[in-house]
């Protein structure tokens, strides 16, 4: 695809016959993120919220062995879903009829997902969640297929490689969901996501597809945004329902306070530099890439941490108060020094490269506080960003 080429309007590209599918160039000007993987990021943040509000629920009543597990594998399914597609499209979008149909295939895969997070947590019932995984993952496959129907030599080789990859960890999911159990069960997930993450290294080996850095750095970005945007939106409706609660006012005030200084410091402190110049290899991306699930699952219980500190405000929450606020602080924390360690670090130097992990740490100490440890960790947030910001004008 010429890089001179006019964008095309969604009438114009709906109407092409369907194409050859081979990968795109990775130096390819003005190369964006499409309205069909703006729609797919906000379908996917639906099963996010469905995992963020289970986590809330299981947070305020103690069941810490029952809502971190069920959370993480959930969140793991919906990002390593999300995330196959990015890389994918970045490398193979060819916008056409058949192309923008599987995507959409993929879609409705998440939101079965999304149905089935309620079940996989209350009820350890993974039938659905199973279901909604392999309608997301078959789907990929088949574009997948087409890619190496499109490509010649190694290209087509480690496009088959990636369909094979993922038709067998499919078939491993449905007996380690399904029909094992307990010990047996925990061991068969561990072996499953190993596997799964081992795909794309195997299948690239010998040669990279072609992802677009600064393609891939903005949907990574956008996806941040939309998780941090739900976040807020949870604590919003957690504010709105403990307002009837007028005992609490004053207790909610300090907590929604607290909250938007971390949701805004989060939000600032991810996009305070550009990172697609760091992402030149495989190696490099990789690290990058899978880092970010704990970027995406820290930022989406975030959320749920707020949910659990206004229950706590209110009085609905049957944890303590240090419980209450460490859903909040060890999310933040998490955040704060993984965004440090994929990010930051890169572009630092100096004192600057200590700012997020000194952050990090006393966003941890504000959970001694008990429960009137949210607007500190909120303050910490907010004073990372201004000695970064301090420091990088001096350095410049």
């Amino acid at each position: 695809m010429s890089s001179e080429t006019a964008p095309e309007s969604p009438s114009q590209a709906a109407a092409k016959p369907v194409r050859r599918m081979a990968g795109r160039r990775r130096d390819e000007a003005h190369r964006t993120a499409t309205p069909l993987e703006l729609f797919f990021d906000l379908c996917f943040v639906v099963a996010v919220a469905q995992a963020g509000r289970e986590l809330a629920h299981a947070l305020a009543e103690g069941h810490y062995g029952m809502g971190l597990p069920g959370y993480l594998m959930s969140f793991f399914a919906i990002w390593w879903a999300w995330m196959n597609f990015t890389w994918f499209a970045s490398a193979y979008d060819v916008d056409d009829v058949p192309y923008r149909i599987t995507t959409l295939v993929q879609i409705a895969g998440v939101l079965i997902v999304a149905a089935g997070v309620p079940r996989a947590f209350e009820e350890r019932n993974f039938a659905l969640f199973v279901v909604g995984y392999a309608v997301m993952r078959v789907a990929l496959l088949t574009q997948w297929l087409r890619a190496a129907a499109g490509s010649t030599g190694a290209e087509r080789t480690m496009a088959l490689r990636y369909a094979g990859g993922i038709a067998l960890c499919q078939l491993g999911w449905w007996p380690a969901l399904l029909v094992l159990d307990g010990t047996a069960r925990a061991i068969a997930l561990v072996v499953m996501i190993v596997a799964e993450l081992s795909v794309p290294v195997l299948a690239e080996r010998r040669v990279q597809s072609t992802w677009h850095p600064h393609h891939i750095s903005e949907r990574y970005g956008l996806f941040t945004l939309i998780v941090l945007g739900e976040t807020v939106s949870a604590a919003t409706v957690a504010v709105q329902s403990g307002l009837d609660e007028h005992e609490a006012l004053a207790r909610l005030l300090i907590v929604a306070v607290g909250g938007l200084l971390l949701c805004f410091g989060a939000w600032w402190i991810y996009f305070a530099e550009p990172i697609h110049d760091h992402l030149r290899s495989n190696r490099q991306a990789f690290v990058w890439g899978y880092g970010h699930y704990l970027v995406f699952v820290s930022a989406a219980a975030i959320g749920s941490g707020l949910e659990v500190a206004v229950e706590y405000a209110v009085g609905q929450a049957h944890v303590s108060g240090a419980a209450a606020t460490a859903a909040l602080t060890v999310p933040a924390a998490l955040y704060l020094f993984t965004v440090w360690l994929l990010h930051a670090r890169h572009v630092k130097h100096g004192v600057a490269q200590l700012v997020l992990p000194v952050a990090a740490l006393a966003t941890l100490l504000c959970t001694l506080a008990g429960a009137n440890g949210v607007l500190p960790a909120g303050l910490v947030t907010a004073a990372a960003v201004a000695a970064g910001i301090t420091l990088r004008a001096r350095q410049g």
